[in-house]
């Protein structure tokens, strides 16, 4: 069993590393070339297997029953972190329990609850709307002057309308939900958690965290009891009024329905969204090529999701002694499945690190793969499409007009500021 060196291994889990891009993609990069699956021990952190390399992220997620999300963390946390949400949630080690943290036959049953909602012949029903919701978006944008920060004034808030609309949240409750959101995934950021401060202890931390998803569950305890009375057309009544083998959701389980569906909701996409004009106002060529022919926006959605992965890893479990790529992992090890990498992978990706809106193949491992893919997915590609096709046809130029920045978190994230300058018409 190989072992990370010390410095790559507190990389992994650096936000700020994240937050930089380079110093997280040679990091990956050097272990996909020396140590592709090889154990990490941060300081303070139970030891875990790092899944660098495309092939093995998908093997890993290939075998749920093998490699369970739920006995253990799903996402990365230090022992004294696992420790404290242990005690709080009487020995779970989950704040939070929605798809993510179930196996099966749980995972099945609440999946299949809202799975036809999100399939793609019951989506265009929604496209319409959607695109009237991006041209308000557009039409926002043009009537800024030629000057915006295109994460906060255009990508943020676009699909969180969308993801609001399909739950049945007002629109007046919609900033507080971005700002919940921010505080669940940005944590670790100073400009997005709920203390601004920079590093916070453990405790702290993690009582901040439950303070975000007391405030969800508040929220959403209203909109079951309204569901319940008065049921609409909306993914909320579906969550509220829901069986699952005959019987209603349980409340930490509807709980973290709602708070999955408004958080990764609308995040991702917006994280992707914010992340693809970043990089067309890097690569003007693959601007004028996108504008000339707008057949490529799917190409250019695609390439977006692959080049920001804005959810950077996954944990699993071993339920039993299992083999991958010739490394024994024992039954109870610990796996990191990190999305970027398999995303940068060069035994798949011809020159991973150019953006090329014309990739094809683009088998990208941003959405998860096999069981747990992003439930989502079709309706995050169908809002990026639209937006954009309501977009290039009235943007002439557009170029970085500051530094962008990535939000600091280790686990999802992307763009928290795109400043740009542009010509509309």
């Amino acid at each position: 069993m190989q072992r990370i060196p010390q410095e790559l291994a507190q990389t992994i889990i650096d936000p700020k590393a994240f937050a930089d891009g380079k110093r997280i993609d040679d990091c990956f990069a050097r272990l996909r070339r020396e140590m592709p699956l090889a154990v990490a021990e941060p300081e303070g952190c139970y030891p875990f297997w790092v899944v660098t390399r495309h092939a093995d992220i998908q093997a890993v997620e290939r075998q749920n029953d093998l490699f369970h999300n739920g006995d253990r963390p799903t996402t990365f946390t230090t022992i004294e972190g696992e420790k404290k949400v242990r005690e709080m949630m009487g020995g779970s080690p989950h704040l939070i329990r929605s798809l993510v943290q179930m196996d099966n036959p749980d995972h099945f049953g609440y999946r299949h609850l809202t799975q036809s909602w999100f399939l793609p012949q019951n989506l265009r029903g929604l496209e319409g709307r959607i695109r009237e919701l991006a041209k308000a978006a557009v039409d926002k944008m043009a009537a800024m002057g030629g000057q915006c920060d295109f994460a906060r004034d255009v990508a943020f808030l676009y699909p969180l309308h969308v993801i609001m609309e399909v739950i049945g949240v007002p629109q007046i409750d919609e900033p507080r939900m971005l700002k919940l959101t921010q505080e669940l995934f940005g944590s670790a950021d100073p400009d997005l958690n709920r203390s601004g401060k920079e590093l916070m202890d453990v405790d702290h931390a993690i009582a901040e965290l439950q303070k975000t998803v007391l405030d969800f569950m508040t929220y959403f305890n209203a909109v079951t009891e309204d569901r319940r009375k008065n049921p609409r057309k909306d993914l909320a009544s579906v969550i509220a009024n829901g069986k699952v083998n005959g019987e209603p959701l349980g409340h930490l389980e509807a709980m973290g329905y709602y708070i999955i569906a408004a958080t990764a909701g609308h995040d991702t996409t917006s994280n992707t969204t914010a992340g693809g004009m970043w990089a067309l106002a890097q690569n003007p060529e693959q601007f004028r090529k996108l504008k000339a022919n707008p057949a490529l926006i799917p190409g250019h959605v695609e390439e977006s999701i692959r080049w920001v992965t804005p959810v950077k890893h996954f944990m699993r479990s071993a339920t039993a002694d299992a083999e991958i790529a010739g490394q024994k992992i024992a039954k109870g090890d610990w796996l990191m499945l990190c999305y970027p990498s398999g995303n940068r992978d060069e035994t798949v990706f011809t020159d991973p690190f150019k953006y090329d809106i014309e990739r094809t193949p683009n088998k990208h491992v941003a959405f998860g793969y096999g069981a747990h893919v992003c439930l989502g997915q079709h309706l995050g590609r169908m809002e990026m499409r639209i937006l954009w096709e309501e977009l290039l046809p009235r943007l002439e130029s557009i170029e970085l007009a500051g530094e962008p920045k990535n939000m600091e978190a280790n686990f999802v994230c992307g763009p928290k500021t795109v400043p740009v300058r542009y010509k509309m018409h």
